[in-house]
């Protein structure tokens, strides 16, 4: 993996026009040696945005918004830090230089090869789209779409496409247009076994394209004949299926608007809601929704809106995505349809079947009929475990949601719902989730709100980055080799902070092994916690902490030394908050430098 070199960010910044960057989002007026104008960030009628040309820094006095240029570039594209540096590369003409590769090596090559391949697959989208709309083969095809109740208007806006039946077609017809064997094998279109035969044959194809509207891949769906009902696109280049959501470059515009999304199972259910006039909506792509599209959805939205496939496996998904989208701070809610009266099941249809069936207006009804997540796991904790009110069983089916709650205030109202709703006592459920036996949570350190509990008595010992680190030090006995690297002002969880005093004392009392490791034998008495030493003792065992062991204590260093300095940033955004209160220019310029100088630091631990 390649990084940009620090040397290429400077001179990207260095030639940073901060007044063009912002001009292009801001009307600026020159006033006093500043630049001013009206904050995008908030509604105001007078200017209280301000921008410094030379320092290269903006902060707005009405809502306290202030940073680099930089930063102002990523909150107003909601980019990544690398994603802003080479937007601004080339726009100010700065050739990037990347290391970790074994040596220095241009981003031109890349670029060539990624450019090139975008290039491919609009022009493959094209011709699928032309063999749609224009071909005898195809006719059936865009029969099917038109019998769904999609509109020409949405073929032409998502330009769906037909793969024809001869599966060596597109290579012959690539070819001719230059494409060579070798690239055309790099592309994700062709069997790594059979290099001349595509992927999609006799299928309807649906463009992947990224968040600027590249075509980056295809789904296909079968409409005759066997073989899998959907297909996508091989991971390439330009394509990560766990990083992109269909459709959300269609979507962006309306979800930047409202501030929600709508996630649909399948690619003709979010064409059918955007035919509806929902077009903040997205769809995973042939797999569950991952952490990387929720925190793709996070960077523009407060709430996901769920809208569940109509079978069993439809419900399931909906559960995982709630997880999902909890973990990642984001409020889920579920579309669901009005209760029919009686004892009558609730009959969940498909997007597309209710815009078939019953046309737009029933559509927009139902993605407006929705319940918390909460209310949904808790009604499928029923059923999912076909028991009566009082078993056991649905109460532990709701824990791994209880477990996604960071505040203790909001998990203290759930256990209050969910014995209310099982008539049982409060108390119960609450001693019953603190004495399960948790297994590690899988990306514990990038969500280390997620818990770690081991007794009833040991409550107070949560897995969060600093324990995690610790116990793969203790567990690997290695504290010595790490020393230098941590020091204890960097940890501020009471049960990490116990276990490194217990290592750090037996290194100071040379109670080292040969081998230049310490044992747990030797550590665990040193610890002065009894739920400390419990929990280091069941933890420690685990096969997570020996794989790669020297590769995770050092990204959880990293990690720390990250948070802390998120630390130091939220201060500054208080101390900046006071200095504008009292209107101290400098301090602000001042404090708006250090921001700038440990955003930068923060993304060398980030990658």
């Amino acid at each position: 993996m390649s990084f940009i070199t620090q040397n290429s960010i400077q001179e990207v910044i260095d030639k940073m026009d901060a007044i063009a960057v912002v001009g292009d989002y801001v009307r600026l007026e020159k006033r006093s040696g500043r630049y001013v104008g009206l904050c995008p960030f908030h509604n105001e009628k007078t200017p209280s945005f301000t921008v410094n040309p030379d320092k290269k820094l903006y902060y707005c006095f009405g809502c306290g918004k202030g940073d680099t240029v930089l930063n102002f570039v990523m909150e107003m594209d909601k980019t990544s830090f690398p994603e802003a540096i080479e937007i601004m590369a080339k726009r100010f003409g700065v050739k990037l230089v990347y290391e970790n590769t074994g040596r220095s090596k241009e981003k031109d090559d890349r670029q060539s090869t990624i450019g090139i391949l975008q290039e491919l697959y609009t022009r493959v989208a094209g011709s699928f789209h032309y063999c749609l709309m224009q071909m005898d083969a195809g006719k059936f095809a865009l029969d099917y779409v038109l019998n769904r109740g999609i509109s020409m208007e949405m073929v032409e806006k998502f330009r769906l496409g037909y793969s024809p039946p001869d599966r060596r077609w597109l290579f012959d017809f690539l070819t001719k247009k230059g494409y060579s064997e070798e690239f055309l094998l790099t592309s994700g279109l062709f069997s790594r076994k059979y290099p001349k035969v595509s992927f999609f044959g006799d299928r309807l194809m649906f463009p992947i394209n990224n968040r600027r509207g590249e075509v980056v891949a295809f789904g296909a769906r079968l409409l005759r004949g066997d073989g899998p009902k959907y297909i996508n696109s091989a991971e390439s280049p330009i394509y990560k299926k766990g990083q992109i959501l269909f459709a959300m470059d269609l979507a962006l515009p309306e979800i930047r608007r409202t501030k929600q999304a709508y996630i649909a199972e399948g690619y003709m259910d979010v064409i059918a809601l955007h035919q509806a006039g929902i077009t903040n909506a997205v769809a995973p792509l042939g797999t569950a929704f991952t952490d990387e599209q929720a925190w793709l959805l996070r960077r523009f939205v407060d709430r996901i809106n769920i809208l569940p496939d109509n079978d069993s496996a439809g419900r399931s998904a909906v559960l995982k995505e709630i997880l999902t989208c909890r973990r990642n701070g984001l409020a889920a809610y579920i579309a669901i349809p009005e209760e029919n009266s009686g004892e009558k099941a609730i009959q969940i249809k498909d997007p597309a079947d209710i815009l078939k069936e019953s046309g737009k207006e029933s559509l927009t009804d139902y993605t407006k009929c929705v319940i918390i997540d909460f209310d949904y796991f808790l009604s499928q904790s029923k059923s999912f475990n076909n028991t009566n009110s009082e078993g056991e069983k649905a109460i532990t089916f709701m824990f791994p949601y209880l477990d996604t709650l960071d505040s203790e205030i909001a998990r203290d109202a759930a256990f209050g719902r969910i014995a209310d709703a099982f008539h049982v006592d409060r108390e119960s459920v609450r001693n019953d989730f603190n004495r399960r036996d948790w297994m590690l949570v899988q990306n514990a350190a990038v969500h280390p709100g997620m818990a770690q509990k081991s007794t009833p008595q040991n409550v107070s010992v949560r897995l969060n980055d600093e324990l995690f680190l610790l116990v793969a030090i203790a567990a690997n006995g290695n504290y010595p080799q790490f020393r230098p690297l941590i020091s204890i002002k960097e940890i501020e969880d009471p049960a990490a902070k116990d276990l490194f005093i217990a290592l750090e004392d037996c290194f100071l009392h040379d109670e080292v092994g040969a081998d230049n490791k310490i044992k747990l034998d030797v550590l665990l008495p040193r610890i002065s916690s009894e739920n400390v030493r419990k929990f280091i003792s069941e933890r420690s065992i685990s096969d997570e902490f020996f794989s790669n062991s020297e590769k995770l204590i050092s990204d959880g260093i990293k990690r720390i030394r990250a948070k802390r300095i998120e630390r130091r940033r939220a201060k500054i955004v208080v101390e900046l908050s006071i200095a504008a209160s009292e209107k101290d220019t400098a301090r602000i310029e001042e404090l708006l430098l250090e921001k700038g100088h440990l955003d930068i630091e923060l993304q060398s631990f980030k990658g």
